[in-house]
C-alpha cells in the first residue's frame, strides 16, 4: 500500500553547542526583517496606471461564517458614468495578509503590457464593460467567510446594474477559488447569481505550494523576529486559515511530523463543502488562465539540492528543493542555540520545479535571513499548471503528473470550459500578453 505524503522532523540537540546570550539574540533579531513571510504584493510599475479614481466604492458585509461576518470593499469603475452598471465584470482580490489594496490591485492589471495598447481594464472600459474590483478586509480568513463578501457584491451588482446583461465572475489567485465557492452557494441556495461567465486567473483550484522547509523556518525563526505593524509575525499567513485551505502541503509548527495533505482539518473541511455544493458553478461558462506552460517543462531547479545555506553565529539555516517522493527524502534543517531541527520527506512531490505560477519563496525566505541566494534559485512553481486547468484529479492525493505535457483531451475532462496557459513559467498573477488577449477575446466578444 502507497505511503501518503508525509514530514517527519528529528529534534536533536546540537554537539558542542551552547544557548545563545541576550546580547545575541538581539543581534539575531537585528538582522531580521520584521515582515510577513510570503506575502506578496501587487503593484504596477507604471504610476499611471492608477490614475482613474472609482466612480464610487461599496461597503460589504457578509453573511455569517461560523458566527462571524466577514467584510469588504468594491470599487466601481463604469464604462460610461451617465448610464450606470451596464456589464459588470467582478473581479476579486486574491492570496495574502490583511486588507486589499483596491488600488493597488486596479493599477497592478490595468497597467500598459505591450507598447502602445492601453491595459487589460481600461480595453475592458473601452469595449462598455464596467469593472468593479473586489477585495476584502482580511484576505488571510477563511475562503468561504470571503466567499460571503462576494456573494454581498453580486447581489448589490444585481440591484444597481440599469440593463439585463449578464455578469462576468472572478478573481486572481484565491479570488477566482473565492467566486468559484461564491457562484457555487449560490447556486445550491437557489440564488439566480444572473453570471454567463466565470473567470479565474492562475488561481489554485486543486491547491497552491510554498516549500515545507520554509514553512517551517517561518515558524522557526519567528519568536527571535521583531513584530511588524500592529503586532503582526513573519508566520501569521502562513498559519492563516487561507494558506490551510489553499495549500496542498502544509505544516502547523517547526517541530510537526505527520501527513502533509490533510494536515489541516481547514482544507478537508473546505473541499468538502466545495464537493457538497458541486465543486464548480454549473450555469456560467467557465474559463480560466494559467501563468505556467502546457507543455510539461518546469523550472530547471535540481530536486533534493541546496537552494541556500546560511550560517550566523548562533544561528543557521539550509533549505533544499522538495526531492522527488521517495522515503525520507532530506530537505533542509536549521539550529538556534542548542536546538536543531532536520527534515525530510516521503512520497511528497518535486514541486518546486513542476510547471506553473512562480513565487521567489525561496528568495523571500533568503532576504528576510539575509542569505546569499542565486538569482535562478529564488523562484519555484506556486500555482503548478494542472492546478491552475482545473485538470481532474484528487486534490488531496495529487493523483497526477506534475510535468504532463497538458493536452486537449485533458482539458476537456477538467473542470473548465477554456484554458489558456502562458508561453513560459512566469511570476503568479504576470500580465501576459497571450493571457490578457485571450481574456478580452472572451469577455467581450
Amino acid at each position: 500500500m502507497a505511503q501518503e505524503p508525509r514530514i517527519d522532523v528529528a529534534l536533536t540537540l546540537r554537539e558542542g553547542g551552547a544557548e545563545p546570550t541576550r546580547d545575541e539574540l538581539a543581534e539575531l533579531a537585528g538582522s531580521l526583517k520584521p515582515e510577513v513571510w510570503f506575502s506578496t504584493p501587487l503593484s504596477s510599475a507604471e504610476p499611471a496606471a492608477a490614475g482613474r479614481e472609482p466612480d464610487f466604492t461599496w461597503d460589504l458585509v457578509g453573511a455569517p461564517y461560523k458566527g462571524q461576518a466577514a467584510t469588504g470593499k468594491a470599487a466601481v469603475y463604469l464604462a460610461n458614468s451617465k448610464f450606470g452598471i451596464k456589464r459588470p465584470f467582478i473581479f476579486a482580490d486574491g492570496f495574502n495578509y490583511g486588507e486589499s489594496d483596491l488600488p493597488g490591485l486596479f493599477a497592478y492589471f490595468n497597467q500598459p503590457y505591450i507598447l502602445g495598447k492601453a491595459g487589460f481594464f481600461d480595453q475592458l472600459l473601452s469595449q462598455g464593460i464596467d469593472v468593479i474590483v473586489l477585495g476584502f478586509t482580511e484576505r488571510h480568513t477563511h475562503i468561504q467567510a470571503n466567499a460571503e463578501v462576494a456573494i454581498s457584491a453580486i447581489q448589490r451588482t444585481i440591484a444597481e446594474r440599469v440593463s439585463r446583461d449578464p455578469l462576468t465572475v472572478g478573481g486572481v489567485s484565491m479570488g477566482g477559488i473565492i467566486t468559484r465557492y461564491a457562484l457555487a452557494k449560490m447556486e445550491s441556495d437557489n440564488a439566480d447569481h444572473e453570471t454567463a461567465t466565470y473567470l479565474s486567473y492562475d488561481s489554485p483550484h486543486n491547491g497552491a505550494w510554498i516549500p515545507l522547509i520554509l514553512q517551517q523556518m517561518a515558524y522557526f525563526f519567528e519568536d527571535f523576529t521583531p513584530a511588524g505593524p500592529d503586532g503582526v509575525k513573519q508566520a501569521d499567513l502562513i498559519r492563516s486559515p487561507a494558506a490551510q485551505q489553499l495549500l496542498w502541503a502544509w505544516v502547523e509548527n517547526s517541530k510537526y511530523s505527520g501527513p502533509v495533505a490533510t494536515a489541516s482539518e481547514l482544507r478537508k473541511e473546505f473541499l468538502a463543502d466545495l464537493a457538497r455544493l458541486g465543486n464548480f458553478p454549473r450555469r456560467p461558462r467557465l474559463l480560466g488562465v494559467s501563468n505556467g506552460r502546457r507543455d510539461g517543462v518546469g523550472r530547471p531547479l535540481p530536486a533534493g539540492e541546496v537552494a541556500f545555506d546560511w550560517q550566523a553565529l548562533v544561528a543557521s539555516a539550509t533549505a533544499r528543493f522538495q526531492a522527488d517522493k521517495g522515503e525520507k527524502k532530506a530537505i533542509g534543517g536549521m539550529h538556534l542555540g542548542l536546538a536543531m531541527r532536520r527534515s525530510t520527506t516521503t512520497e511528497v512531490p518535486a514541486l518546486d520545479g513542476a510547471p506553473g505560477g512562480t513565487l521567489d519563496s525561496f528568495g523571500k525566505v533568503a532576504d528576510a535571513l539575509k542569505a546569499k541566494i542565486a538569482e535562478e534559485y529564488r523562484s519555484g512553481a506556486f500555482v503548478p499548471s494542472v492546478s491552475a486547468a482545473a485538470l481532474a484529479f484528487d486534490p488531496v492525493k495529487w493523483d497526477v503528473n506534475l510535468n504532463l505535457s497538458i493536452t486537449d483531451a485533458d482539458l476537456e475532462r477538467g473542470h473548465l470550459d477554456e484554458v489558456a496557459f502562458d508561453d513560459d513559467n512566469t511570476e503568479h498573477s504576470h500580465i501576459s500578453v497571450g493571457l490578457i488577449d485571450w481574456i478580452v477575446e472572451r469577455i467581450t466578444g
